[in-house]
């Protein structure tokens, strides 16, 4: 009878060892798929944690809510340089592009002080801009390199002609009476900046992930001769998604002016590029196209204004930030390789 009870609870430890080897097992695969797939969420938790060393006040609720705002110009403009990167492309003009989004819609709204006017204007300015990206690129097929490093030049050109080479500022009682309070006001504790970067990153995380179009441009980025010879006009697609870069430049545009009042021709949005860039390898969008999560652009912008927070906090120099932001990107695009390598194994 002891032996036969002896067996039963052998038994017993055998399955409960069995079951906690596979609970083991599975919260591996999970972390090691974390790690592999969505690196940017521990790389952000990190951070929180090294940012609440720094500083006391780091993780409260003002904070955060900050840091989202800080972000919202990069990342929104994040979104659309990822579809442009998941499709194999780049786009060295977003900055350019922000700066004269954002004066035509200083001048429309100093003409009508209407906001709707205004925001139109900056979004379709973006849109027009895009769409010319979009035909060189998909239509006329010049290197995207090529034609955005031409556009970078000559969409600042253009701006610093329109503005005559001094700011573009709102009419002072309109921007306070009317702008102010987008750029400025909350609901709760978020601010409303936040609010519509949200909104736009769940309508571009939809689009990317639930509609065809997204699916193309996963394709096109991974293989476009494949692409094309599934029956996918690669071309329209790449002016499809040049032009919606354009778009989310021109609302970036848009609520640059609701939040600054005012737009400098020749510095707004300049070096953009850059941090655009950077938080879209930092959100684990592999450069060479075909391969990440749209979603991860959103981190990586929160992230990269994280470091900068974190570096204020340890009183690290401005110039260095630029810096590291390079060695951030080469750094990601390594790491990339070495997932790659993880995921083949």
């Amino acid at each position: 009878m002891n032996s036969k009870k002896d067996g039963t609870t052998g038994g017993t430890g055998i399955i409960q060892a069995t079951e906690s080897a596979g609970v083991k097992e599975k919260l591996i695969a999970f972390f090691k798929k974390l790690l592999i797939d969505h690196n940017y969420i521990l790389s952000l938790i990190l951070l929180l944690i090294i940012g609440r060393i720094a500083s006391d006040q780091f993780l409260t609720v003002a904070s955060l809510m900050n840091l989202l705002k800080s972000s919202v110009f990069i990342g929104i403009i994040a979104l659309g340089m990822s579809m442009v990167i998941l499709s194999g492309n780049i786009d060295l003009s977003v900055g350019s592009m922000l700066a004269l989004s954002a004066s035509i819609g200083v001048v429309v709204f100093n003409s009508t002080t209407s906001i709707f006017l205004s925001l139109i204007a900056a979004v379709f300015m973006g849109f027009v801009l895009g769409l010319f990206n979009g035909f060189f690129i998909g239509v006329a097929r010049v290197a995207a390199f090529i034609v955005t490093l031409a556009t970078l030049v000559g969409y600042r050109s253009i701006t610093i002609q329109f503005g005559h080479g001094g700011p573009l500022i709102v009419d002072n009682d309109a921007y306070f009476k009317l702008l102010r309070p987008i750029g400025y006001g909350k609901l709760g504790p978020v601010p409303y900046l936040v609010i519509l970067f949200i909104l736009v990153s769940i309508a571009v995380w939809f689009l990317m992930t639930k509609t065809k179009f997204g699916r193309y441009v996963y394709a096109v980025g991974s293989n476009e001769r494949a692409a094309r010879l599934t029956g996918i006009n690669v071309r329209l697609v790449k002016v499809a998604i040049f032009t919606l870069t354009g778009v989310l430049t021109g609302i970036a545009g848009f609520l640059y002016i609701t939040r600054f009042g005012s737009v400098d021709v020749s510095t707004a949005g300049k070096m953009f590029e850059l941090d655009v860039i950077a938080a879209v390898a930092i959100g684990g969008i592999a450069m060479s196209g075909g391969r990440g999560h749209i979603q991860g652009s959103f981190f990586g912008a929160v992230i990269l204004y994280a470091i900068d927070a974190i570096l204020s906090a340890f009183s690290v120099p401005a110039f260095v930030n630029d810096l590291i932001k390079g060695i951030l990107i080469l750094g990601a695009v390594l790491m990339q390789k070495a997932l790659d390598k993880e995921r083949s194994e």
